[in-house]
């Protein structure tokens, strides 16, 4: 299981998750419901308690990972496959142009 703290302006918003099975959940964190109920990550995902559960990478996110030749110098400087999404996402958008960061939860990997 990945996982991976997802941040807006800073804020910690919610959390990312790819079970072992491959299932990607995401769900907001009960704080950022409470204060921030009408700022959400994409129109697809509004605020709500209840998590989103996909068997592939939510569009958005998939979306922040590089593309194109930043695609290739990522998969080859950290030695992922282009078919590892969330293993991009991870490594490539804490940093990522916008309002929104992915943090890796290093403590919660099995590797």
């Amino acid at each position: 299981m990945r996982r991976a703290l997802v941040k807006y302006d800073s804020v910690d918003a919610g959390m990312l998750t790819e079970t072992d099975q491959g299932e990607y959940v995401f769900e907001y964190l009960d704080s950022y419901i409470q204060n921030h109920s009408s700022q959400f990550i994409t129109f697809q995902m509004p605020v709500i308690k209840q998590s989103y559960r996909s068997n592939r990478l939510f569009p958005f996110f998939d979306g922040l990972i590089p593309e194109g030749w930043l695609l290739n110098i990522a998969s080859d400087s950290w030695k992922i496959s282009k078919s590892d999404r969330m293993g991009l996402l991870l490594a490539c958008c804490q940093n990522c142009i916008g309002a929104v960061s992915i943090h890796h939860l290093k403590d919660n990997v099995d590797e």
